[in-house]
């Protein structure tokens, strides 16, 4: 090739370059100054309308930071995002293999050729590679928000707060639910977001169910009967369906009859956790650091103690956090509802929207396989947003556990009143209760008649401070 060719070569590399940084910057634009030019018009005006609905997004969301949420849980605008993606991906990358083509390859050098062809495939595949993961978790957001979504109707704040029951129960062949292996009320306020967790013992009996409901119908005295436990009522209602007949879930149902006939609150929505699918929520986040005050015995109660998870501040994985919240072995349910107490601290604490976003895949997915709640998809954004005030707010807890309630026989007016007591406080509206005073190990040694885990400073004597707290992550 004579010099002058060699130039002439050059000089078309460099166009078709020009071409194709023109088509990542401005697509259309190419095709607007050396090809097909009503392509090219369609293009860059269909670009110039994303952008303008994008600046009009991001100046609304400006103005209303509460915006992005509707919009994260909108799934008809999800569907239409992610289809918009998915065209805007095969449009682009059909763009830049236009303008490399509009460059003429085939008429400079062998060099220069090669090299068209790999910025060309760069700027397709990556282009489009991103958009296409883009849609892909735009999918993700969607499906995640179908399949968390209940049937259950809005519903409105009590006295300025929203109830949610938070339930933990075993998965496994005809258990998904039938005896909650945990129960608390996240008590929110919807202005500050200010949470109160309310813990109810499995073992409460005695107690009366809401006034004017099936459950009260059947047992006005109370659920008082041989082997009658809270965590029992789910699978008393699972073996009398006919008493519910509009139910979805009459577990559910009837427990929160019983838990609202208890505290005297109102549920708004409840949400089931599968425990044994925690695990994969703990390690989709990277772990949860939580202070392990005293050896926690991995299996037991039925079967061999395989391992202790040993004392100190660490980052557990999920199965450590599982056992960490669920050990029974030489423990009281006292302190177990502490651990538990203090495991939702550290997951509300620890886990930013910084590694949502970095592990949003992984997270959707164990959250879609853990969850099963009544909630429906329009109210979702409103709890997400309480969920990110509640993280710069203290939390405060009440558990309905010895030496305060007797779980056995318990006073009823005594359970209202410190519910309510908790809340006012919360709110500052009653005075702070006095902060518990931290047992060494062996004075705690002597108030108990057993070996304890615990996560949480205190005794079953004295009680466990993260059992009775202003501010959860203080005493865990």
């Amino acid at each position: 090739m004579s010099p002058v060719s060699e130039r002439a070569a050059q000089v078309r590399f460099r166009r078709a370059l020009s071409l194709m940084t023109m088509t990542l910057v401005a697509p259309g634009s190419a095709q607007l100054v050396a090809g097909n030019r009503r392509v090219g018009t369609v293009a860059f005006r269909i670009w110039l309308g994303l952008l303008a609905v994008g600046l009009a997004t991001l100046l609304a969301l400006v103005a209303d930071r509460g915006l992005a949420l509707t919009l994260a849980f909108n799934t008809s605008l999800l569907l239409l995002l992610k289809l918009v993606l998915f065209a805007l991906a095969i449009g682009w990358a059909a763009l830049f293999v236009d303008a490399w083509r509009i460059g003429a390859p085939l008429s400079y050098g062998l060099r220069h050729r090669r090299a068209s062809v790999a910025v060309n495939g760069l700027l397709c595949f990556g282009v489009a590679g991103t958009l296409l993961f883009g849609a892909h978790l735009v999918g993700v957001q969607r499906d995640l928000t179908l399949a968390l979504s209940g049937s259950g109707g809005s519903s409105s704040a009590h006295d300025g707060r929203i109830n949610v029951l938070l339930m933990g129960g075993d998965s496994g062949d005809g258990r998904w639910g039938l005896r909650p292996d945990s129960m608390n009320i996240a008590s929110i306020d919807v202005e500050t977001g200010r949470t109160v967790l309310v813990a109810l013992p499995r073992n409460m009996a005695k107690f009366p169910f809401k006034q004017g409901s099936v459950m009260a119908e059947q047992f006005p005295q109370g659920f008082d009967c041989d082997g009658c436990y809270l965590n029992g009522v789910s699978t008393w209602a699972q073996d009398h369906t006919d008493l519910f007949p509009d139910s979805d879930n009459p577990g559910v149902d009837a427990t929160i009859m019983g838990i609202e006939g208890i505290t005297g609150l109102s549920i708004n929505y409840w949400a089931m956790v599968n425990l044994q699918g925690f695990k994969d929520l703990v390690n989709a986040v990277g772990g949860v650091t939580l202070t392990v005050r005293q050896p926690i015995p991995v299996g037991g109660l039925g079967s061999d103690v395989t391992g202790y998870i040993d004392p100190g501040t660490r980052k557990l994985d999920g199965f450590e956090t599982l056992w960490y919240a669920r050990a029974r072995e030489g423990s009281d349910d006292y302190s177990r509802m502490a651990r538990q107490k203090c495991v939702m601290s550290a997951m509300l604490a620890q886990v930013s929207p910084q590694k949502v976003v970095t592990n949003f895949a992984s997270l959707a997915k164990a959250s879609a396989a853990m969850i099963s709640t009544n909630i429906p998809a329009g109210d979702f954004d409103t709890l997400a947003e309480l969920a990110l005030k509640a993280r710069g707010q203290k939390i405060s807890t009440l558990s309905l556990v010895p030496p305060m309630i007797n779980t056995g026989d318990p006073d009823i007016d005594l359970v209202r009143s410190k519910v309510a007591e908790a809340i006012d406080r919360a709110e500052g509206e009653a005075p702070a209760a006095p902060a518990p005073k931290p047992k060494g190990r062996k004075q705690q040694s002597a108030a108990t008649t057993q070996p304890v885990t615990g996560g949480s400073i205190g005794s079953l004597k004295e009680g466990y401070a993260a059992n009775q707290a202003e501010d959860l992550g203080s005493t865990c």
